[in-house]
C-alpha cells in the first residue's frame, strides 16, 4: 500500500489541473499515476486481507469506475491541451515506461498535494488497516 500511496502523493505534488498539461514527475513516466497509485493501494489491501472475493471487487470497481473516468478524463486533455495527442503516443496510459519523457522540470509542491487533499488517501489507508487488525485480532480471540 505504501508504494501507492508515495505515488499519488508525488503525482499530486506536480499535476496542475486545468492551468498546463502535466508531464513532470510520475506523469513523465505514465499518464494516469494518481489511477495506477490507487490500484497499487488495492493490491495491496487485497493482499493483506487474504481474500479472492476483494481482489475481483477490486478489479470489477477498476473497470467499471476507473476505466469511464480516465476515457472522459482523455477527452477533456485532448479539447484543452493540444500537445496531448504527443504526449498519449509516447507515454503510456497506465503501466509505466521506464525512460522520463520530455524534458518539463516542474518542481513537486507541498502546497499542491495540500490543495488537492491527498492526504485522505493516507488516513483512508489508517482506516482500512485498522480494520484489518480488528479483524486479526477477532480471529485470534476467536
Amino acid at each position: 500500500m505504501i508504494p501507492g500511496l508515495v505515488l499519488r502523493g508525488l503525482a499530486s505534488g506536480h499535476v496542475q489541473k486545468d492551468k498546463q498539461l502535466t508531464t513532470s514527475g510520475p506523469y513523465a513516466y505514465t499518464r494516469n499515476p494518481l489511477y495506477l497509485g490507487s490500484l497499487i493501494m488495492a493490491a495491496g489491501f487485497a493482499i493483506a486481507a487474504r481474500s479472492w472475493w476483494i481482489v475481483g471487487m477490486m478489479l470489477l470497481m477498476f473497470v467499471v469506475i476507473y476505466v469511464p473516468v480516465i476515457a472522459g478524463e482523455e477527452r477533456y486533455l485532448r479539447a484543452a491541451f493540444p500537445e496531448y495527442d504527443g504526449y498519449a503516443r509516447n507515454v503510456p496510459r497506465m503501466l509505466p515506461r521506464f525512460t522520463r519523457y520530455g524534458s518539463q522540470q516542474s518542481a513537486y509542491s507541498s502546497a499542491r498535494y495540500w490543495k488537492h487533499r491527498e492526504y485522505q488517501a493516507s488516513i483512508g489507508c489508517a482506516v482500512v488497516l485498522a480494520i484489518l487488525v480488528a479483524k486479526l485480532m477477532l480471529k485470534l480471540v476467536w
